[in-house]
């Protein structure tokens, strides 16, 4: 026991206070009954003994519940379709959180949700892996806790009653798309979702009709630039990435190690944003001197490589195979995987490797989907990776628990890149930083990693990196506009949704003054469009203002009035205030109404705000606005207005505290339940967009350091003194911790 007196020592006790109401405000802790001693004492031996592998396991006969996290994602499906109507929903979550059994406890439920479907509703579930779907009947069946529930369609199995289907997207294409009727299945369920724009999928998607639609992905954006959420209406159910889900200690944490491995890549040709992959293999099969560098990296780096198991990611079959004959010359048990190994041989090798017997498999692509080895505790980067999505999959390959398992060791082999090659997507992809976040992460050895991760990148490394970030962040207009050129040649029509994800460029980039946005940048390019109007230049400079909404009420009435649909005389109270809003963001001054719906229309024409409506404020490669995404140790919130909106429809709500879960997660649970309290109290809450006003500063308020829900505890080392919310509760003549006033929010 330690005596504190606040007096002595304030900041621990406010420390104290904080942890306290960050656990006390988490969904995950559960009231304690008198019945609980027995599930209280197995959680807290499975907590020590480590036996917890990200998914649940799965034992005939006994029941199935979620875990907290996977309650949150019931939930928020819960309420899209009860309270909003939306029966088509999509999920995204790492891989490693269970997101098939979330399908299947979701799944069990939907007869009582939906007044039109029976008590077991008919299914279809797609995926493309014969594997995926043997594992996921295994699960539905166990959840179902029926043995006989479902057939498979894969691997010249036939379904006999077509009543609830597991599928592989090759059989239905194979068995005739069109012959199924398309309300057959009440429900379909689509595991990696981002496939869902290729031919097959879209094909099977556009015919069938039925009446709950879920996709389950951990990887919603495609290098194509593709936007899969098309299928939902542009909105995600529930979304949380790699860096939630690390946060939350639901992931195995990392050990990233950045090895300088001397190759140089600066002269294989680069085509359509990556390397020509026959030029790339012939660089790195045969490099004996890289062969080396990796197997003294290997024993430096990993306590005892003889017990490990690891996959190596290559470029090419012949780099696998290379690699393989390599590492078992050195005494290290290898083995290549490749799409061109049979499945009975490919079967034995994970074999192999989850038993110990083997200690690296090498493959290309294989194992980027569709691969559950918990004890993967190694990966190994043998090539350039440009794609984030593609780097996430295989890094996704060994972040599951497992027992004895303390972390991932992720060996990342880098040469001497193309100019074009983009560092700052990988790592942004695993960090949820943006660029300009990431240039000071490197230069500071990446502080604000979730609790048990590190970055080590070697003095090399880190100074190519920091170039390549530091070359992205200097962007200018002249090679904007070379961009834009580039990849009207090789796409031919390029929309601003398309040069955002083909480039990797931030949306602010493009409407920063200098640049003048995207109308002024297409003609520089030389596209054939009108001369500009009076007001362009002013406007195109001004509406850099705007990029961070991502209302769909505001850019919805942004559209109207650049479409010239706007009737100032016909407008509602609530749409005259929008209007006023845009005023001082994008004039800076106060003219009438008419004044700026003229300006407006003539000015800037529909092509920007039209194209801005269609990116939906959600970046491609893992880029996020920064309110979408939690808030982290050394950040400081900045409030919008769907923030704000949402606060505002959950305090007017009739069952608030339930729909606290599912305010943005830059909001703080605990912040929000005080302005439910303090509305219960009948005091009034305060906020941007709230009431009207600014915030009101609080009259008394102290710093205090932030917990994010999940940390482990005081004294853990993980606060830092740049974290803090200011806090301030008038009743109680002093501060309440973990209020809301850095959130945008005061009680009064």
């Amino acid at each position: 026991n330690v005596r504190l007196a606040e007096a002595h020592a304030p900041i621990v006790v406010d420390k104290v206070a904080a942890t306290f109401e960050a656990y006390w405000a988490d969904p995950e802790f559960e009231p304690y009954g008198d019945g609980d001693g027995d599930r209280f004492d197995a959680a807290i031996a499975a907590e020590r003994t480590g036996d917890y592998d990200g998914e649940l396991t799965l034992v005939s006969g006994l029941e199935v519940r979620p875990w907290p996290y996977q309650r949150e994602i019931l939930e928020a499906l819960d309420v899209e379709r009860r309270r909003h109507g939306r029966w088509h929903n999509l999920v995204v979550a790492p891989t490693g959180t269970g997101k098939t059994v979330v399908a299947a406890l979701d799944y069990q439920r939907l007869g009582s949700q939906h007044d039109a479907l029976p008590e077991r509703p008919t299914l279809l579930f797609v995926a493309h892996r014969k594997e995926l779907l043997e594992q996921s009947l295994r699960t539905f069946r166990e959840v179902l806790q029926d043995g006989a529930f479902g057939e498979l369609l894969v691997g010249g199995r036939q379904p006999r009653e077509w009543r609830h289907v597991f599928a592989s997207i090759q059989s239905l294409t194979a068995a005739g798309i069109e012959q199924l009727d398309p309300g057959r299945f009440d429900a379909v369920i689509v595991d990696e979702f981002h496939h869902a724009e290729a031919s097959t999928y879209r094909r099977l998607l556009d015919h069938l009709d039925p009446e709950v639609l879920v996709g389950m992905t951990a990887t919603p954006e495609r290098t194509d630039g593709l936007d899969v959420r098309r299928w939902f209406d542009g909105r995600f159910a529930f979304e949380m990435r790699l860096w939630d889900a690390l946060d939350q200690r639901l992931l195995s944490p990392f050990q990233y190690f950045g090895i300088a491995d001397d190759t140089d890549l600066s002269q294989v040709s680069w085509r359509r944003g990556g390397y020509v992959t026959a030029e790339l293999s012939n660089v790195l099969t045969g490099d004996d001197a890289r062969v080396a560098k990796v197997l003294r990296s290997v024993r430096e780096l990993i306590a005892e490589p003889s017990r490990m198991r690891a996959l190596g990611f290559c470029v090419s079959v012949e780099h696998a195979a290379f690699m393989a004959r390599r590492f078992r010359e050195a005494g290290i048990a290898a083995a290549a995987v490749t799409g061109e190994t049979a499945a009975g041989e490919r079967e034995a090798s994970l074999l192999r490797l989850k038993a110990g017997e083997l200690q690296v498999l090498f493959t290309v692509d294989l194992f980027n989907e569709g691969v559950d080895v918990p004890a993967i505790d190694t990966v190994l980067f043998l090539r350039p990776t440009e794609s984030a999505t593609v780097f996430l999959q295989q890094l996704g390959r060994g972040l599951r628990k497992a027992r004895d398992k303390a972390c991932l060791t992720v060996l990342d082999f880098v040469g001497n890149q193309h100019r074009e090659f983009r560092f700052d997507l990988r790592f942004r992809a695993m960090t949820g930083r943006s660029r300009r976040q990431l240039e000071r992460d490197i230069a500071e050895g990446f502080p604000y990693l979730p609790a048990g991760c590190h970055v080590a990148l070697d003095r090399q490394v880190e100074r190519v990196v920091l170039d390549s970030v530091r070359r992205q962040l200097r962007v200018t207009t002249r090679s904007l506009v070379a961009e834009l050129q580039q990849l009207r040649v090789q796409l031919g029509e390029v929309g601003l949704a398309s040069f955002l994800d083909e480039t990797g460029v931030e949306l602010e980039d493009v409407y920063k003054g200098s640049v003048g946005g995207w109308t002024r940048l297409q003609r520089e390019a030389g596209v054939g469009l009108p001369a500009a109007g009076p007001g362009e230049a002013v406007l195109g400079k001004r509406i850099g203002a705007l990029t961070h909404v991502d209302d769909p009420e505001r850019l919805a009435l942004l559209a109207d009035m650049a479409s010239g649909e706007v009737a100032v005389d016909g407008l509602d109270e609530r749409r005259r205030r929008l209007l006023t809003m845009l005023v001082a963001a994008v004039v800076g001054e106060k003219p009438t109404l008419e004044d700026l719906v003229g300006a407006v229309g003539a000015a800037a024409g529909p092509r920007d705000l039209h194209a801005r409506r269609d990116r939906g404020g959600v970046r491609a490669q893992g880029r996020r606005l920064d309110h979408r995404r939690p808030l982290r140790r050394g950040d400081h919130h900045r409030p919008a207005a769907g923030d704000a909106q949402q606060v505002r429809g959950a305090l007017h709500a009739d069952d608030d505290v339930p729909r606290l879960r599912h305010l943005p997660r830059s909001v703080p649970l605990g912040v929000a339940v005080r302005c439910v309290a303090a509305r219960r109290r009948g005091q009034t809450v305060r906020g941007p967009h709230l009431a009207g006003a600014p915030v009101r500063a609080p009259r008394a308020h102290r710093a205090v350091p932030v917990h994010r829900a999940r940390g482990p505890g005081v004294g853990d080392g993980r606060s830092s003194g740049r974290d803090h919310v200011g806090v301030a509760d008038p009743a109680a003549g002093g501060r309440l911790p973990g209020s809301a006033a850095h959130s945008g929010l005061g009680l009064g």
